[in-house]
């Protein structure tokens, strides 16, 4: 990426403090007031275009699972194959999120949103004409890299376009296309199961996971880059249209020229402040842009505190085995004798949607941090309510009647605690990180997301066979335990601050927590 170009203020110019309205440190338009205006409708497409990707994630690798009998390799699917084509997936995911972090601070935000498009629809025809079980890893894998990608730019595009007073809500919209992506697969999964030839049914549910990327890439190449990147890349005309069709016409010029001014700003701030660094550290003048990006990351306190909650979030978001049940639901669901066990599925499924509607209405009313200490303790609840349906079922023929269904009602009581906070929470990463390492560092954190998806989608099924489900989900719950206890000690509330606000929290001695 080309090197910006010297803003035409200097650093001292700052907005006056009593006007009405100012900007965050990536243009977000902060209103002092009360009751703030809705966003308009052009970030609302933005929000929509971006958010389309959610729908790739849809889970319909768990009805793909129990409809592939011996389709692949002519032979049926052990747990350790189906282990592989999960978590193939993530693992490709995992590997790719740090590295498009760079992409997405060198070619664009959106260039990598399109670049994962692409990936999504060349893995989503490997899946459906491959006839092996080693090309069907393959074919996951490419889809892991697009989610990977994905997973990472999407929420930073948004969170870098929209209003702070809003930020919640709109960055909460991509895990709404991610939740109504799942209802999709299983109901697409139920479909095709039901009524398609068993022969080619699973081949049509994973070919048509490329659909949405189509709608994606065509809309997204009609939609701007993120004014801060633009700015960075010498390009402050474009970034100041951005910031007026985000404002909707509902702010004056001299509104508009503050923001990209705002923006200006913190750019001539990193750069004074990374020249100062490279006279304190000698010899460091060489460095690539991205190594002394890992240098601010890991060797400046507030960084190093926000990589520390992030990965935090991310991890646990994982680490609770919600994933698990989106992967291998109709699996479990089988094993306890449920009749159609994709259908069943998609209660789960329709339960996640659900809830996950109840925290875009309330995430940036009740704030981050108390919305995960307030829904772990039901997700705790669930999964210990599962472990004791378990014990009483057995997973055998002589199952105590009634346990399915309490195993039923307490995973759809785990998973409306999870779509409440933490399915949500972990996406605002952004608001932790200054801007000179937020690419890097939600780059990381997607990555510790994926690292902690590939071990539960790899460990499932494989302590199931060993542990027992009483045991695995016991272990599940304890680990959300775990997570509670950190989360109140080192969480601060970020809703409703800016971005340079958010951040500078972490410079106190107790991480910003009151």
């Amino acid at each position: 990426m080309s090197s910006a170009q010297e803003p035409l203020i200097s650093a001292s110019e700052r907005i006056d403090a009593g006007d009405d309205e100012h900007c965050d440190q990536a243009g977000h338009l902060e209103s002092r007031k009360p009751s703030p205006a809705a966003p308009s409708w052009f970030i609302w497409l933005l929000t929509l275009s971006a958010g389309i990707s959610g729908l790739l994630f849809g889970c319909v690798i768990s009805s793909t699972l129990v409809s592939l009998g011996s389709s692949l390799s002519n032979r049926p699917l052990n747990s350790l194959d189906k282990s592989l084509i999960t978590a193939s997936t993530s693992l490709l995911a995992l590997l790719i999120s740090p590295f498009s972090s760079v992409l997405a601070d060198s070619l664009g935000r959106k260039r990598v949103i399109l670049v994962a498009d692409v990936l999504f629809i060349l893995g989503a025809g490997v899946q459906a004409a491959c006839s092996t079980i080693w090309v069907m890893v393959v074919g996951r894998s490419i889809v892991g890299m697009a989610v990977g990608a994905a997973s990472f730019v999407v929420p930073l595009y948004i969170a870098e376009l929209a209003p702070a007073e809003h930020r919640g809500r709109l960055v909460t919209m991509n895990v709404i296309f991610i939740t109504l992506g799942q209802v999709a697969a299983y109901i697409v999964g139920y479909g095709f199961g039901e009524y398609g030839h068993p022969e080619t049914a699973w081949r049509w549910m994973v070919g048509l996971g490329g659909l949405p990327a189509v709608v994606q890439l065509l809309m997204m190449m009609a939609m701007p880059e993120t004014p801060r990147w633009l700015v960075v890349a010498g390009r402050g005309l474009e970034a100041r249209g951005v910031v007026e069709k985000v404002a909707g016409g509902k702010v004056a010029t001299r509104e508009v020229d503050a923001m990209v001014k705002s923006i200006e700003i913190e750019v001539r701030e990193e750069q004074d402040a990374r020249r100062l660094r490279r006279r304190r550290q000698h010899g460091s003048d060489g460095k690539a842009a991205w190594i002394e990006g890992f240098d601010e990351l890991f060797n400046i306190r507030r960084n190093k505190r926000a990589l520390a909650i992030a990965c935090l979030l991310q991890g646990l978001q994982q680490l609770c085995g919600f994933n698990s049940l989106m992967y291998f639901s109709a699996t479990i669901f089988e094993m306890l004798g449920f009749p159609i066990p994709t259908l069943t599925s998609l209660v789960v499924a329709v339960t996640n949607f659900a809830f996950t509607l109840v925290a875009l209405v309330i995430i940036d009313r009740i704030g981050r941090r108390r919305i995960l200490l307030w829904s772990i303790p039901f997700m705790v609840l669930g999964l210990l309510l599962a472990a004791f349906g378990f014990s009483l079922s057995g997973l055998t023929s002589s199952h105590t009647p009634g346990s399915p269904v309490v195993i039923l009602i307490s995973i759809m009581i785990y998973v409306a605690g999870y779509a409440v906070g933490l399915g949500n929470v972990p996406w605002m990463q952004s608001e932790l990180f200054a801007l000179n390492v937020r690419s890097l560092g939600s780059g990381i954190a997607t990555a510790t997301n994926w690292g902690a998806n590939f071990v539960i989608g790899l460990t499932f099924l494989i302590l199931m066979d060993f542990l027992g489900p009483p045991v695995t989900f016991t272990l599940y719950a304890f680990i959300c335990v775990g997570g509670y206890v950190l989360i109140w000690k080192f969480y601060p509330e970020t809703a409703g601050l800016s971005l340079e606000d958010a951040a500078s929290l972490l410079e106190d001695d107790n991480w910003g927590v009151r």
